[in-house]
């Protein structure tokens, strides 16, 4: 018998008219009004198609600068086919959290895949990079404990410092001296923990991994860094910036997500083999959701594969990145101090950077403005992240627009 497949009422999918909030929800609507009145409202786009070079949003076709997919394999057909091949074999959903039954063998292909990517002894996947930082974070430290956390974390990192309850410290961004002195000061701490993103993704800024191993190492504080903008695009093999920094003896965690340069979805924790099987028993991210998608680990497995097969991919990358940057100085355009793959150019105030972004979208780029909550206030920017897809023209394209724009 053919199956019947049920067509829905076209009325359906479309959103109802607004109605009169509830009293008890009276306070919504002048709190939107706040937000549209600061200049912070934000849309919802809808994509059509593949992430690539090239993206369709709201049935505008433009030159794609607002996606992590820095490698080009979001859109990977090999990708695609690793995940299907696992979707019929093992199902899509994964149907019950880690501990009971939802760990499947592509999950578990894949914690090895990067033990053996970052050469740690042990790993451990999360639904996303986000999960990652807050179930571990809550698990490392509480009430008792001192987070030295940079100032421009990633609001994960920031989450999971709330959610640890910790005494917390905000030193400025980099600088290590200011580090330094608050952990000298926090004798009474029973641990201490220094987190860290390796690149800052505003900022496209590195950290000082070296530096920041010593400095933990001299305290006796846990260093733990979020690799996740610079998985799969920094070190020889292309497992992040600590492999490239040369420290890994002294970074007792990593973090990282499968969701940027590796193209998939999901997150992990990496480190030694005691400390990954004590956050088993510790993250409840981890103990309490959901496994995602045997198929969703199997193309981040691939991914993790190409990566280490297709290394042309990141040199050029970083190549271009680095020629683009100083076309961009010589120009006088603000980038600020980034050296990465991700390039901000400064506007300040909200209402120019959507302006900006407006501009470049007239000329055919999406590159997307960046205001408060994920940046300072008076630090708002547009930010270009570059992808191996791009070629060498389009660049020069967008360079040229934003310098017009600029002056």
């Amino acid at each position: 018998m053919p199956c019947r497949i049920d067509t829905p009422d076209a009325s359906l999918s479309k959103n109802r008219p607004a109605g009169p909030l509830p009293e008890s929800l009276a306070w919504i609507e002048p709190e939107l009004e706040a937000i549209r009145v600061s200049g912070l409202e934000r849309p919802t786009r809808m994509r059509s198609g593949r992430q690539g070079a090239t993206i369709d949003l709201d049935g505008h076709r433009l030159l794609n600068f607002g996606s992590n997919d820095y490698l080009g394999y979001a859109g990977d057909v090999r990708l695609s086919k690793a995940a299907s091949k696992a979707a019929c074999a093992q199902g899509f959903g994964a149907g019950a959290s880690p501990l009971v039954s939802g760990h499947s063998e592509a999950h578990d292909a894949l914690e090895k895949a990067i033990s053996q990517f970052l050469d740690v002894e042990a790993s451990l996947i999360f639904t996303s990079g986000f999960a990652a930082n807050t179930a571990t974070i809550a698990a490392l430290a509480g009430p008792e404990d001192y987070i030295a956390s940079d100032a421009r974390n990633h609001a994960s990192i920031i989450d999971g410092c709330r959610l640890a309850q910790a005494r917390v410290g905000i030193y400025p961004h980099r600088d290590l001296s200011s580090l330094d002195s608050m952990l000298a000061a926090a004798t009474w701490a029973r641990r201490k923990l220094i987190v860290t993103d390796t690149l800052f993704s505003m900022d496209g800024t590195i950290a000082p991994l070296a530096d920041l191993s010593d400095v933990a190492q001299r305290h006796g504080a846990i260093l733990m860094v979020d690799e996740a903008h610079a998985t799969g695009v920094f070190g020889i093999r292309g497992s992040g910036l600590v492999e490239q920094a040369g420290c890994a003896s002294g970074v007792h965690l990593r973090v990282g997500t499968l969701s940027k340069a590796l193209g998939a979805s999901g997150g992990f924790v990496a480190g030694h083999a005691s400390l990954i099987h004590w956050l088993r028993h510790k993250a409840r991210a981890w103990i309490f959701s959901t496994a995602h998608p045997p198929a969703v680990a199997a193309a981040a497995t691939r991914a993790i594969s190409l990566v280490t097969t297709e290394p042309g991919r990141r040199h050029q990358l970083l190549e271009n990145a680095s020629e683009w940057r100083s076309r961009l100085r010589r120009a006088n355009v603000d980038i600020g101090t980034a050296e990465a793959q991700i390039v901000p150019i400064m506007t300040g105030t909200p209402e120019s950077a959507v302006a900006m972004a407006a501009h470049l979208a007239s000329e055919g780029f999406f590159v997307p403005a960046i205001r408060p909550p994920s940046v300072p206030h008076g630090k708002s920017l547009v930010r270009a992240s570059l992808s191996w897809l791009h070629t060498p023209h389009d660049l020069a394209r967008l360079a040229e627009a934003i310098g017009k724009y600029s002056h």
